[in-house]
């Protein structure tokens, strides 16, 4: 008689472990990444700061073309200034 409660007793006892022993494992499971995403996410980010980078370095190549070339500019415009001063006297 013994031998027929515990058996009764096994099925609902096993099922019990069975959920605890997986539950833990579902829950920690939704908030986590996968290793892969992660990386691909890293790798996203690492190309989009250099991007930007390339990007503010081409901005600032761009803005001292223009300040050089405002710079050789202004004489000519110097010596125009004069020779209309000179052609009006």
């Amino acid at each position: 008689m013994l031998q027929i409660q515990s058996k009764k007793m096994m099925l609902p006892l096993a099922v019990c472990l069975m959920s605890l022993a997986i539950s833990p494992v579902v829950t920690h499971a939704e908030g986590m990444e996968t290793g892969s995403i992660a990386a691909r996410q890293a790798a996203d980010q690492k190309a989009a700061l250099a991007k930007k980078a390339a990007d503010r370095q081409k901005a600032a190549e761009e803005k001292l073309k223009a300040a050089q070339a405002q710079v050789q500019e202004t004489p000519k415009a110097v010596e125009d200034a004069t020779k209309v001063l000179e052609l009006q006297k």
